[in-house]
């Protein structure tokens, strides 16, 4: 299972966000509270999408390596301030590839996507699935992992033209009728829209006056994210917890949640999870 963390507020550089704080990103890379039977530690590479306001795109930075051991993104990191991001670690499931291009986030275009969790026998039981999908997207998958295969089949909904929260919850719904085990925390965003679901892995929301953060566990923030309008910075952060199956979706102003449709919750002991 991977951790993840998405971001939309006022500027904050990129080691304020991740590396620095009290259980941010980077201590749940050795430390994580929450992984529920998903393996102890996140080690198999990250990575970070960010967006820049004269980029129609977000840029990207990953590695295969855990984060504490990447000497060029600990020097990047507080030269790149965001007012937008996805972060995550990942802790590959077992058979999986374990390089750079394996690590989310995953992008098409401005969006970026990350996915913490895993779907059981894969590539087999994702096959049928898969034949829905135009060939020239299958064939330019990142990586052949789980994670990726999910992408590919959410990012033709938003080619597709479905408005993207609908794209995230019927990517989930059909892929937990073919794979009912599967474990699918997913969290898409294109630098306005934070979209999360929580689908048997822990999920948190946090909004101040300054941001709005959601992440598989919460953490310290920045005091830039925690600051009022008048740029006091209260020293607790109202984070809370996201019930399972829930679609968060939120933006600058605003968050929602809501129920995602009523599919059997299954917990095995033998899901592998990422």
């Amino acid at each position: 299972m991977c951790r993840h963390v998405g971001y939309l507020g006022t500027p904050v550089r990129l080691d304020e966000l991740l590396l620095r704080p009290s259980h941010g990103l980077l201590e749940q890379t050795w430390a994580p509270n929450d992984m529920r039977r998903g393996g102890t530690i996140n080690v198999d590479g990250f990575g970070v999408g960010w967006y820049g306001a004269e980029r129609v795109e977000p840029s990207r930075y990953r590695a295969a390596g855990p984060m504490w051991a990447d000497e060029n993104f600990a020097a990047l990191a507080p030269e790149v301030s965001a007012d937008a991001l996805v972060g995550a670690i990942r802790s590959a499931t077992r058979s999986t590839s374990a390089e750079r291009t394996a690590c989310a986030p995953f992008q098409s275009g401005r969006w970026l996507f990350s996915h913490n969790g895993s779907v059981p026998g894969w590539p087999d039981s994702l096959a049928e699935l898969a034949e829905k999908l135009d060939p020239v997207r299958l064939l330019a998958s990142e990586a052949p992992v789980d994670s990726a295969a999910v992408w590919a089949l959410l990012s033709q909904r938003l080619s597709d033209g479905q408005p993207p929260a609908d794209a995230v919850r019927d990517t989930l719904v059909e892929v937990v009728r073919a794979v009912p085990d599967a474990r699918m925390n997913m969290l898409l965003s294109d630098g306005n829209l934070l979209i999360a679901t929580s689908w048997t892995h822990s999920l948190s929301v946090c909004r101040t006056e300054s941001a709005v953060v959601i992440a598989s566990e919460p953490f310290e923030l920045p005091a830039a994210a925690r600051g009022d309008r008048d740029g006091s910075a209260p020293a607790d952060s109202p984070w809370h917890a996201v019930p399972d199956g829930h679609l968060v979706v939120a933006d600058r102003e605003e968050t929602s949640l809501t129920p995602l449709p009523d599919i059997e919750l299954r917990d095995s002991p033998t899901s592998e999870s990422r």
